[in-house]
């Protein structure tokens, strides 16, 4: 654990080892979100589409809802011109 004070003017350094830890260079996006009575400040990833990529791939298939669902419009379309 390590203890850094804010300057007049809010600023502070994160520690060496925290930086080499997550991998934070000169220019990396950080996100400060403040929870209740603390701060977080999580790493943004470079690439973030790169990152996101493939995230639902475990869940059920999106494109096959999708292409059902069309099936079906088409047939409630087709009963209605017919009938």
């Amino acid at each position: 654990m390590h203890i850094v004070t804010a300057s007049n003017r809010g600023q502070i350094v994160i520690p060496k080892e925290v930086r080499k830890k997550l991998q934070i260079t000169p220019g990396k996006k950080l996100l400060v979100k403040v929870e209740a009575d603390h701060i977080l400040i999580t790493p943004l990833p470079d690439d973030p589409v790169e990152q996101f990529c493939g995230i639902f791939k475990d869940g059920p298939s999106l494109t096959k809802a999708l292409l059902d669902e069309r099936r079906k419009d088409r047939e409630r379309e087709s009963k209605k011109t017919v009938g």
